[in-house]
């Protein structure tokens, strides 16, 4: 057909071209086809391709056509384009129908302020900020329930994250916690708003985890706890800095006794302070079960008592006496509080007379298993330090682990899945600053001359691999036994060091067995006189 004139704006000198494609609507595409200056035809033919290919009735002009420029489209067959952008839609329906949390809501946290995006469809304005004042935050949990929000996934961005994960979790949201290494954005377009869309496109479609966060009773004696290490941690500090001012005035006391801040080096220290100098005086705060001599003890006191020296010790002897004050409250408040969280009464035996050394430890024990409702220092390794660390850490109910395998995954002990290819590249445990992790991993290393089970099981494995390698795998074996005891109620009962060796003598004979069975051999086991 000869081509229409089309009376719509636009620039001059182009034509628009009208398909009429196998009987369909009418389709308008721009071809940037120039018509000659000064021809007095009203059209130009389209190219003789472009009809053959589209099978199509064209229609085209030289008038006035709209300003989209046909570079902007891609030249497909209509058929092939009208599937393409069919198949784009049901495909972005059907993104829409499987969202895993469809009312779900995203959190950059900050500083000095929060970004929070939300679903499109609950509002006009899905990314706001928000201050980090309290009236800010619950400004910031109303709009989300005014948005439908259900559940919200927060980063983990220092201790930032614990303010917005209080009052969200307070108003009845569901909080994930995530880390930060799951939801890496592209490089080089990084910002606030991106983060917050980019992390509530992720929790929507259900790609996060939630990190694992105690109970709030736990929170608790772990955030006394923690205060407890720190004062242990400051309190050792400044008894090295007592020894570095005794080694610079040539005060030997480290060479004739084992514990500087023991009865006997606690004596003579302060009574260096007091003024004391004579060096036969302060041997005779020797107590009688140390080893060395007063004749030693003498000798090794015999120094040049600088002034700068004797005011630094005398500093830090005070700054040790204020912490032990703090800890005593520590150890008060952290008692207080593990004597109302015991539901069960665990029997521990016989109970020491009042006044013992066994006593206090005695006590402890037994509000640690009142607590975890099984006595978990009976694994050989464990002391109560390292109870009280896991106890305050991930707390007696490990319901939110799956199994025993989650909760060791957790912990970063167990191996490394790092495949491509087909091909193990590397299966070392991951990297972990978890402090029960540590706890563990202190109690295996104590088992080296342990004449248990465990200690057996140890020094066969040291045999077999290095010593950090034992290390870990007598870990995971203790985190495994402290989940069953804790899930299950059981009490761990040590059969020792020999009903071990016999079991795996058992297990190599057996071994050797079916490999002898293998080659067509058989193995038939004789006593040997010893």
């Amino acid at each position: 057909e000869h081509p229409m004139a089309l009376a719509v704006p636009g620039v001059r000198g182009e034509t628009t071209l009208r398909y009429k494609v196998n009987g369909s609507a009418e389709m308008t595409e721009i071809a940037l086809v120039r018509a000659r200056s000064g021809d007095s035809r009203c059209g130009a033919s389209p190219p003789e391709s472009l009809v053959r290919e589209s099978s199509a009735t064209v229609v085209s002009t030289v008038m006035c056509i709209p300003f989209m420029r046909s570079s902007r489209i891609r030249r497909l067959p209509w058929r092939c384009r009208s599937l393409t952008i069919l198949e784009q839609t049901m495909a972005m329906r059907k993104r829409d129908d499987d969202l895993v949390f469809p009312h779900a809501a995203g959190i950059d946290v900050g500083g000095s302020s929060h970004w929070v995006a939300v679903p499109r469809h609950a509002t006009s304005d899905p990314v706001r900020e928000f201050g980090a004042m309290t009236d800010d935050l619950g400004a910031m949990a109303d709009w989300l329930l005014a948005c439908g929000v259900d559940t919200v996934a927060l980063e983990s961005t220092g201790v930032y994250w614990i303010p917005v994960f209080e009052v969200l979790e307070q108003r009845g949201i569901k909080v994930f916690l995530v880390d930060a290494r799951q939801m890496k954005y592209v490089p080089g377009r990084k910002s606030d708003v991106q983060d917050c869309q980019w992390l509530q496109r992720l929790m929507s479609q259900g790609y996060l985890r939630a990190a694992f966060r105690p109970t709030d009773e736990v929170c608790v004696v772990r955030a006394v706890a923690r205060q407890r290490d720190v004062l242990l941690t400051e309190q050792a500090s400044w008894v090295q800095r007592m020894q570095k001012a005794l080694v610079q005035m040539n005060i030997q006391l480290t060479e004739v006794l084992s514990d500087v801040m023991g009865t006997s080096g606690q004596a003579i220290i302060r009574a260096i302070v007091a003024g004391e100098r004579d060096p036969k005086v302060l041997a005779r705060h020797r107590h009688s079960r140390v080893k060395a001599s007063e004749q030693d003890i003498a000798k090794a006191l015999t120094g040049n008592w600088r002034d700068e020296h004797l005011f630094v010790l005398r500093q830090a002897l005070a700054m040790y006496d204020d912490i032990a004050r703090h800890l005593c409250e520590c150890d008060a408040k952290l008692q207080g509080l593990l004597s109302q969280l015991g539901s069960a009464q665990v029997d521990l035996g016989k109970t020491p007379r009042a006044g013992s050394k066994t006593r206090a430890e005695f006590d402890t024990r037994q509000i640690l298993a009142n607590w975890a409702g099984v006595d978990l220092t009976r694994i050989n390794g464990l002391g109560l330090a390292a109870v009280l660390k896991i106890l305050s850490e991930v707390g007696p109910d490990l319901s939110r682990f799956a199994n025993v395998k989650h909760f060791c995954s957790w912990l970063g002990l167990c191996p490394g899945t790092k495949i491509s290819g087909g091909k193990v590249l590397s299966s070392k445990t991951k990297r972990a600053g978890n402090r029960v992790r540590q706890a563990l991993k202190m109690a295996a290393m104590s088992l080296s001359h342990s004449d248990s089970a465990l200690g057996a099981f140890y020094r066969r494995l040291s045999g077999r691999m290095d010593k950090p390698r034992a290390n870990t795998a007598t870990a995971h074996k203790l985190a495994r036994m402290v989940y069953f005891m804790l899930t299950r109620g059981e009490a761990y009962v040590d059969q020792g060091q020999q009903h071990y060796e016999e079991q795996q003598r058992q297990r190599s004979i057996a071994a050797l067995k079916r490999r002898a069975a293998a080659l067509g051999f058989a193995v038939m086991p004789t006593p040997v006189p010893a």
